[in-house]
């Protein structure tokens, strides 16, 4: 095992197989808790000029501080798009008898632009029968629409990971029919009485720097520029704008209720949920599974990935500013402390997994517990716990900032599901709500 040494970032196992190959720099990886140099994390409830936060008042302009700092400092902000942007919704089929009767699935074409074959997503949505007006978990699956089940009628979704890997057998099979079923245990969701909404986050964004030449940026780009600004969205910008958009075409789906929705994530799209949670706050339920750096873990914590490392192995996941923090995290303004307060005083929940030292778990729990002062201000209750709990299966924190830590690595679950669906009963309810 690699412990506090330098190490070269290429001999490091990877969360997924989309690591850009080629010669890369060395940077010092920790995986030992003796080995964690000290830091000093940021006062959520303190204004940049010093003045203490002590109000609800005062925490709505901390608040818009932090926004402002996470969008121009780490993910980028979101430009405003060259041309007004009208979603375009089609129904591409329905199938009322799907998971073995108990749900309707539907398949739904967003489009961003007047073409049919340019930037868009393609939504995946099953309906609870028993629940006409569900509760609803949205959040992007890794290879596609049809890898979430074996269910021959699903559509391939357009996009999928990094197509100069395609022709590789592991890419291949990522990308088969039902390959990620584990991840997605539809029936058991549904017979909970939750609907189901995902798409592939390829669709948005390719998983690969290729200078943002594909996907939904050059839709926002202004005459003459080809990449994003300095401060300007990378890739989970871009990912987390989508899940505003899949929220805002869930708003007219009569079935379900759209004031319900837990948006949610795994790695990367643990990272997209939780900034997506924290700009759009129609999202009811934020929830991050194992999403570590850039997520839910501590930055200043030296301690499993760090940003110079994820900087250098995803170059196009943040703004370019975000840089600038490489090896230098004390000069961070924000750390992810405040982006999980960013979401108060809603219910977010934050996973971790025992043998996923590379997502730091204890810095992930630390990042919990340090925004419970602002949930604590706002009179909701924050994490309940002050102390981190072993791990252990289903052993959930529910409070206000949910916590669960289980044995095991990187990946999600039946387990996870079980854990965000009883979150979910504890803050949204499992129960149909009156239109």
């Amino acid at each position: 095992m690699f412990v506090g040494v330098f190490v070269l970032v290429a001999g490091l196992v990877s969360q997924t197989p989309s690591e850009p190959k080629g010669s890369t720099p060395v940077i010092r990886i920790n995986l030992e808790e003796s080995k964690v140099r000290p830091y000093t994390l940021p006062d959520p409830l303190r204004m940049e000029n010093g003045r203490a936060v002590s109000t609800k008042t005062d925490w709505a302009a901390r608040r818009a501080e932090l926004l402002k700092l996470f969008a121009s400092q780490v993910y980028g902000q979101t430009p405003a798009p060259s041309r007004p942007i009208a979603p375009r919704y089609r129904i591409r089929s329905e199938h009322k008898e799907a998971l073995s009767g108990t749900a309707i699935r539907r398949e739904i074409a967003i489009e961003f632009s007047d073409r049919d074959d340019g930037p868009g997503m393609d939504l995946l949505l099953y309906l609870p029968k028993n629940a006409p007006r569900a509760a609803v978990f949205l959040g992007y699956n890794f290879s596609g629409n049809q890898s979430v089940d074996l269910d021959p009628a699903i559509t391939p979704s357009r996009s999928t990971h990094d197509p100069r890997t395609r022709s590789d057998a592991r890419a291949t099979a990522r990308q088969a029919r039902g390959a990620d079923s584990s991840a997605w245990p539809l029936e058991q969701i549904v017979a909970r009485g939750y609907a189901v909404a995902t798409a592939c986050y390829a669709d948005l964004d390719p998983d690969y720097d290729d200078g943002f030449a594909n996907g939904v940026h050059p839709l926002f780009y202004k005459p003459g520029q080809t990449q994003p600004a300095a401060d300007e969205w990378g890739s989970i910008g871009a990912w987390a704008w989508g899940l505003s958009r899949a929220l805002d075409y869930l708003e007219t789906v009569g079935e379900i209720d759209a004031k319900r929705v837990a948006v949610m994530g795994h790695s990367r799209l643990g990272k997209t949920s939780l900034w997506a949670g924290a700009q759009d706050p129609r999202f009811a339920v934020v929830v991050s599974i194992q999403s570590g750096c850039g997520g839910a873990a501590l930055s200043k914590r030296d301690f499993g990935e760090t940003v110079a490392r994820i900087n250098t192995s995803f170059p196009h996941w943040f703004c370019q500013n975000f840089r600038k923090y490489n090896d230098h995290e004390d000069a961070l303004p924000v750390d992810q402390h405040e982006l999980i307060a960013l979401v108060a005083p809603r219910p977010v929940l934050i996973c971790s997994a025992a043998g996923d030292q590379w997502a730091d778990p204890k810095g992930e729990f630390l990042a919990a517990l340090a925004a419970d002062p602002v949930y604590k201000l706002l009179g909701t209750g924050g994490l309940e716990v002050s102390e981190m709990p072993k791990p252990a299966p289903r052993q959930l924190v529910k409070s206000t900032i949910g916590y669960h830590i289980r044995p095991g690595g990187h990946a999600v679950t039946r387990d996870d599901w079980e854990v965000l669906m009883d979150f979910a009963d504890a803050h949204l309810g499992s129960h149909p709500s009156t239109p």
